[in-house]
């Protein structure tokens, strides 16, 4: 399986997030990736290659062209009205507040287009984000080219990225955009399978009124985990989305037995929906020690995953999402690829 990666990652460095009253260096750093490369080199699971470069044109399909923009002058912006530091939201938009046009300062608009306070940015943030989205569409090139699968190493992540807001680390959902460049380029049908601890809301959000992807969450309960407002099971999709929306919420210290039936209930409609092609959000924060998350899941658990993926005979794409046991990130993330190499 080839990898696709970017060391231009590495500039969204020295971040900050707000997390439990605290503004803190962000959960998601650049080491993550690195495991992550190193454990690809060490099990020789592929080749690692350099993403080619792409034009935002996919990207537009799935965001806003004022929230794009945004994204890629916010540095510029904060620095050139005289602002030092991560430049981070602190007021936001709510009910009984105009919310529905942009402002102009860019305090505001960093709050205007995120919906928490964990998508900073620094100097090398976009390129960040601009390598995350190539490394995205070059590894979903190698699938629509014929591969069984191919891994997009991305950071940042992006599926809590909605079609006009950041946030939980996410800018451009690269998943999206990737199911977008898919579909643009054969494949009738997509399914993004998210199996992330936290709930790809902003993925939801994007096809939520759309039956040409078909979006699967597997996550925590919303009612008790982040990121809150979306990701109940009752959410089934609108308009001619209807019935292509399924969300897998479940409590806290869920461990492998039920995760694994929800699993098994969730390949059944994927499998039913019959795509072309599976988009795998691949967040391994479920892993039992991880610091942020709070399911079971053990190490031998990964390459079962990616067993029962291998087992759908489709045509995969895996990229990176969540995960913060720094240290078993790499050794379960590469687990679930081992594992669909060998299933």
């Amino acid at each position: 399986m080839k990898t696709v990666y970017s060391t231009d990652h590495a500039g969204h460095s020295g971040h900050l997030e707000l997390i439990a009253g605290k503004i803190v260096p962000g959960f998601e750093s650049p080491s993550r990736a690195d495991f992550i490369h190193e454990r690809v080199l060490e099990t020789r699971l592929g080749p690692v290659i350099a993403p080619d470069e792409h034009s935002l044109d996919t990207a537009h399909k799935v965001h806003d062209a004022d929230y794009l923009a945004f994204l890629e002058q916010a540095w510029a912006r904060w620095t050139a009205e005289g602002q030092s530091g991560p430049a981070m939201p602190f007021v936001w938009p709510t009910r009984g507040l105009r919310g529905d046009v942009a402002p102009t300062n860019i305090e505001a608009l960093l709050g205007f287009y995120s919906f928490d306070g964990g998508a900073s940015f620094v100097e090398g943030t976009w390129k960040a984000i601009k390598s995350s989205h190539d490394t995205a569409l070059t590894a979903a090139g190698l699938v629509a080219d014929g591969e069984r699968a191919a891994f997009a190493l991305c950071r940042p992540p992006g599926h809590h990225a909605g079609s006009r807001f950041s946030g939980g680390y996410c800018y451009i959902n690269n998943a999206s955009v990737a199911a977008q460049w898919l579909r643009d380029n054969g494949a009738a049908r997509v399914t993004i399978l998210d199996i992330d601890y936290h709930h790809g809301n902003g993925t939801q959000e994007i096809f939520y009124r759309r039956d040409d992807v078909q979006v699967i969450n597997l996550h925590g309960d919303p009612h008790t985990e982040y990121p809150f407002f979306l990701g109940n099971a009752d959410e089934c999709g609108e308009g001619s989305g209807d019935g292509f929306n399924h969300n897998f919420p479940m409590p806290a210290g869920t461990g492998w037995d039920d995760w694994s039936a929800a699993l098994g209930e969730a390949l059944k409609r994927l499998a039913s929906y019959k795509p072309d092609a599976v988009v795998i959000s691949l967040g391994v924060d479920t892993f039992e020690r991880d610091p942020i998350s709070h399911f079971k899941l053990k190490t031998e658990h990964y390459p079962a995953i990616g067993a029962r993926l291998a087992a759908l005979g489709l045509p995969t794409l895996f990229v990176m999402k969540g995960g913060y046991a720094v240290e078993e990130i790499g050794i379960n993330a590469v687990g679930v690829l081992t594992g669909f190499e060998k299933g």
